[in-house]
């Protein structure tokens, strides 16, 4: 079987993917893979923000520091804690010197910094509450004038193995015909997002299955801390979509108040110094608590306190979001309740984003570099995905002499096509039964949502693990659906494993 050779191979195109390819030597063949179009990712759905010290005279690294790892547990990687809030001013200067992003500013011109739940200053650069929309749009305007990038659409990376230091992938180019190409790189960079799909409720998007992880812990790669789920406390409360819109932190950060099913503020009761800017998982818990205490799932957000046209103007999306959904954030209540948000934990990494396989990086979301430790402080993911997904291009430069890099003139002849022998992935031709994705999703929300519930994860790891060996040895054919619920259900079962070995921990 032949593959086409790429220098480096990035799955994902997201902020991380995306970022990293602009920050490689341009001697280097890339090959992108993107799930659907290139802005259907999680980067693209972030609202609030990138947190960094831009306001030196107001704050300074030591706070952000400390913020982070309070909001971690302090169950954070110290060093790479440094590094990201260190270099981290540096990226934020990037994208707008040398990318174009367009932050909100003051009117002397400063950056407009907005404050945001377990931060103490104000250091959150955003643009509205479409900051992950505005920063990846750019970034792809800049990636697409680049010779040296092919990016292709609607595909899904299915299957990836290494032999003799190169890695050969097995890539479905359309997920509509099912038709498999095949590529090989020396280098690979996951940086394929969340698993928010892996539970009934989310604020992720279709495509976060977790794809990259189950691919690297199946090449061996380390997988850690994958039990480490951030749950976010104000998601709207829409439960007849599995995507969940997401009310920013920014809206606590701005002044909103949480409110119970009497519609009375209840933060004072669980957090009276920090109330509504307590950390994510602390303000879940408190919901949780406050649920018990009521005996109603009915939560609320109100920011309706605060003058109608500083709400339009700094959440004009949210804004016009909650009211197609009947609800008029500046005079009323919206419904609110946690879903899962972010994962903290992944592919384990350095500080430069390496794996323990020689040539294997992760970036964002899918990575774990311990920089959120067991919960991740609002605004420092965008600046996650900046800051390693520079340094991975930065390592694999280093790596790349222009010797062994091919040139700008040899673009139209590359890439070259060794042999391999993959087996042919239409071996396999059963079906994929109906209704696994929706029983894995059902387990997961039984058995970890906010906190775990040991009777029900040790249940439901048991079924997780019949469906696992069920998806390995059936020999069902090599589709896009294949591939993301084998994802989903390699996910779910480290997690459990997880839950369950840290059942003494608690």
């Amino acid at each position: 079987m032949k593959f086409k050779k790429y220098d480096v191979l990035i799955v994902g195109t997201g902020i991380s993917g995306i970022y990293t390819a602009l920050n490689l030597d341009s001697r280097l063949s890339v090959l992108m893979l993107s799930k659907r179009e290139l802005t259907l990712c999680n980067s693209a759905l972030a609202q609030g923000g990138v947190a960094a010290v831009m306001d030196k005279d107001n704050d300074d690294m030591s706070l952000h520091i400390e913020d982070t790892l309070t909001a971690g547990g302090r169950k954070n990687n110290l060093e790479n804690v440094e590094i990201l809030v260190e270099q981290g001013p540096r990226d934020v200067e990037s994208l707008v010197e040398k990318y174009g992003v367009e932050f909100d500013r003051n009117e002397d011109g400063s950056l407009a910094l907005t404050l945001e739940g377990g931060h103490s200053r104000r250091r959150i650069a955003h643009h509205k509450d479409t900051t992950g929309f505005e920063i990846e749009t750019k970034l792809i305007e800049q990636v697409q004038k680049l010779k040296n990038v092919t990016a292709v659409n609607n595909s899904v990376l299915c299957r990836l193995e290494r032999e003799n230091g190169v890695f050969y992938a097995d890539v479905i180019v359309d997920t509509e015909k099912g038709t498999h190409e095949y590529f090989c790189a020396d280098y690979v960079v996951m940086a394929t997002g969340g698993i928010g799909r892996v539970y009934s409720y989310t604020t992720n998007s279709e495509i976060a299955t977790g794809d990259g992880i189950a691919l690297a812990y199946e090449l061996g790669a380390k997988i850690e801390n994958l039990s480490y789920v951030q749950f976010h406390p104000t998601a709207f409360a829409d439960r007849n979509n599995q995507e969940c819109f997401l009310i920013s932190e920014a809206v606590r950060g701005e002044g909103a108040y949480l409110l119970n099913c009497h519609k009375q503020r209840f933060m004072h009761k669980y957090e009276p110094e920090r109330l509504e800017l307590a950390p994510r998982d602390v303000v879940s818990a408190c919901i949780m608590e406050e649920q018990k205490q009521t005996g109603s799932s009915e939560f609320w957000l109100d920011i309706s306190h605060k003058e109608p046209e500083f709400v339009k103007a700094h959440f004009p999306m949210i804004y016009e979001n909650v009211l197609k959904k009947g609800y008029d954030m500046t005079a009323e209540p919206i419904p609110i309740y946690p879903c899962q948000h972010y994962l903290m934990g992944g592919i384990n990494v350095n500080g430069k984003g390496a794996t323990n396989i020689a040539g294997l990086y992760a970036a964002g979301e899918c990575s774990h570099t311990g920089v959120h430790g067991k919960n991740r402080l609002a605004s420092n993911s965008l600046l996650e995905a900046l800051v390693f997904s520079r340094l991975i291009a930065e390592d694999i430069n280093s790596l790349c002499s222009p010797d062994n890099a091919s040139s700008e003139t040899q673009f139209p002849e590359y890439p070259q096509f060794p042999e391999y022998p993959m087996s042919d992935p239409k071996q396999g031709a059963k079906p994929l039964p109906e209704g696994i994705r929706e029983e894995v999703r059902d387990i997961m929300q039984k058995s970890y949502f906010v906190f775990p519930n040991y009777e029900e994860a040790e249940k439901g790891f048991s079924r997780i693990a019949e469906l696992k060996a069920l998806l390995e040895d059936g020999g069902f054919e090599i589709t896009a659906d294949y591939a993301e619920t084998k994802s989903l259900v390699t996910v779910a079962y480290i997690i459990l494993k997880e839950v369950i070995e840290r059942k003494n921990e608690e």
